[in-house]
């Protein structure tokens, strides 16, 4: 006769351990599989959005007033396309982590870090790299003007530099001192150039207004 408080007869509630793995054999089964990927496929809307990947694929950018042709992995960064594709080699991988600006760009009139910006992202958008800011062998009035205030040292840093001061004197041709401190928050220098980088930007601030001052 049972005892007390036994339940070795009583039926067990919830999902066995067998029935938990029969169940979830019997899933996997039904679940269509996309060939050599291993992904469920997707259903309703979702079925008509086209995966690329994990090969290269074909893409286009406009790069410099020029239309480059290239293939790249899905997962490629733009930093990635420029140096190791298309050999624009200005911009530098440093951290890789979107925090030193040695590798920022112009995409779409906006600085960015090219090391966080897909390749597939950036077509259909003008990029401007340092490579561009030169013309008929003339230096940009922010390129000239880092030579004049001695901003470089190393020079490691001073391509995404001079980009980003491009960039922030396009949207604030008429900065203070304050003014360039903050809009250049997102370059970092190790060799220290901060006074002459600034000095650089009010200084070409001045020269593309014609000289005059403030």
């Amino acid at each position: 006769m049972a005892r007390s408080g036994d339940t070795k007869d009583k039926p067990k509630k919830g999902l066995s351990r067998r029935a938990f793995i029969s169940r979830g054999a019997s899933v996997a089964i039904s679940t269509p599989v996309l060939a050599g990927v291993g992904l469920a496929a997707p259903q309703g809307a979702a079925a008509d959005v086209k995966i690329l990947g994990p090969g290269k694929v074909p893409i286009s950018l406009r790069i410099n007033g020029s239309r480059q042709n290239l293939s790249v992995e899905p997962r490629e960064t733009l930093l990635d396309a420029l140096r190791n594709t298309l050999d624009y080699t200005g911009a530098k991988k440093v951290c890789d982590r979107a925090t030193c600006g040695a590798c920022t760009v112009i995409m779409g009139g906006k600085a960015v870090y090219s090391c966080s910006v897909l390749a597939l992202e950036a077509q259909g958008k003008d990029i401007t790299t340092v490579e561009g800011l030169a013309t008929d062998g003339r230096l940009h009035p922010v390129q000239a003007a880092f030579v004049d205030n001695d901003a470089q040292q190393c020079g490691f840093c001073t391509p995404g530099f001079v980009v980003a001061c491009k960039a922030f004197l396009d949207k604030h041709p008429n900065p203070s001192m304050a003014d360039v401190e903050k809009g250049l928050g997102g370059n970092l220098c190790r060799c220290g150039t901060y006074v002459g980088v600034r000095h650089a930007v009010l200084a070409a601030a001045k020269n593309q207004r014609g000289g005059r001052n403030a």
